[in-house]
């Protein structure tokens, strides 16, 4: 019976292979090289060569860093804002859709939206850097017609986080407003029925039979989240951020970038990115404890 089973479902072990190779070869085999963070390592003489141990010293050394403080504070400051907002925006949107009687603005409305989350931060990227400049940007154009002050938001210290946070909701909310109207269109239509037989309106409804009909999928989507607390976004900071607002827009990762690869200090870089990734480890096994807990989501 077990072989005739497996037997029948050899197609789909055979599916998973690639991904499983993929995932071994670029998340597993790479692990070997978090002895770096512990060592003086030169190039040269290979990653299991004769370098120099130096314990503790590069983390030692990062934490004192000037800009290490700032880095971290910009990290958490930048993900909690596109947690909050990336779990408040999606809901109150795909309310706002399910409202809608037409079925084709609907629908119109719900491609539109999603669309950006299918583009590269490369290309969003090159967009917003067009649409936003100080001088020639039609944002800043606007601005000017009004009346107001131009705004360099790519370049000013003050503006940069909220550009980042906003842009980034842009791009990833039509995403979030799908898994919610899937969540909204679970809910029985009987209850809307009798809710309006007891003489409730819209607003009435969105409240006591909507939203807790969404409860359980905003739990666990904002439970699992934590995990992602210090992941600000490699990908857009590194297309949007310059020189001029390292103080406000530099993260861990463009940090450990720049630590690594451009100025070489290989063991150093290692060394944030490992505790970049215990913090994760930790928050992503306290979110899924949690999501169980309160929402009785599990992997297995």
């Amino acid at each position: 019976m077990v072989t005739r089973k497996m037997w029948r479902e050899l197609p789909l072990h055979l599916m998973i292979l690639p991904g499983l190779v993929l995932i071994v070869l670029f998340s597993y085999v790479p692990m070997a090289g978090i002895i770096i963070a512990f060592q003086k390592f030169i190039p040269a003489k290979g990653l299991f060569g004769d370098q120099r141990w130096v314990g503790w010293d590069n983390f030692k050394y990062v934490m004192h860093l000037p800009s290490f403080n700032q880095v971290l504070w910009n990290t958490l400051f930048i993900s909690s804002l596109k947690l909050i907002l990336g779990l408040i925006v999606p809901i109150v949107f795909a309310i706002l859709l399910n409202e809608l009687k037409n079925e084709v603005i609907k629908r119109s409305v719900q491609t539109t939206i999603y669309l950006p989350y299918f583009l590269s931060w490369v290309v969003l990227g090159g967009i917003l850097i067009d649409i936003l400049s100080p001088s020639s940007g039609i944002v800043n154009e606007l601005l000017g017609a009004l009346g107001l002050k131009k705004i360099f938001f790519l370049g000013d210290n003050q503006w940069f986080p909220f550009t980042l946070v906003y842009s980034d909701i842009w791009k990833n909310f039509g995403y979030g407003t799908i898994i919610y109207l899937a969540a909204i269109t679970g809910i029985d239509p009987g209850l809307y029925e009798s809710a309006t037989i007891d003489g409730a309106n819209r607003w009435h409804k969105i409240w006591h039979i909507t939203i807790p009909g969404m409860r359980m999928v905003i739990v666990l989507l904002s439970v699992l989240s934590l995990g992602q607390l210090l992941n600000a976004g490699f990908d857009q900071v590194f297309n949007l951020y310059s020189p001029q607002v390292y103080e406000s827009g530099d993260i861990l990762d463009t940090f450990v970038y720049r630590l690594g690869l451009l100025d070489a200090q290989y063991g150093v870089a290692t060394a944030v990115g490992l505790f970049k990734s215990l913090v994760s480890l930790i928050l992503i096994s306290g979110s899924y404890f949690v999501a169980y807990r309160f929402a009785k989501y599990r992997i297995f």
